[in-house]
């Protein structure tokens, strides 16, 4: 498989996880930084999904 292919789709998971942790973990109090607001969480775990699909 091309490894741009590879992290995209990598990527693509984890902006789901993201939104997972969000919608049924979140933050209820909006304390937490990375859990309080979609995008940052999104943008997180989308980036975590990225670095962990291209193997380095």
């Amino acid at each position: 498989m091309n490894t741009t292919l590879r992290i995209v789709i990598g990527a693509v998971i984890g902006v789901v996880a993201g939104y997972a942790v969000y919608r049924f973990i979140g933050c209820r109090t909006g304390a937490c930084p990375l859990n309080s607001n979609p995008f940052v969480s999104m943008g997180i775990w989308g980036l975590m999904g990225a670095l962990m699909a291209s193997g380095k």
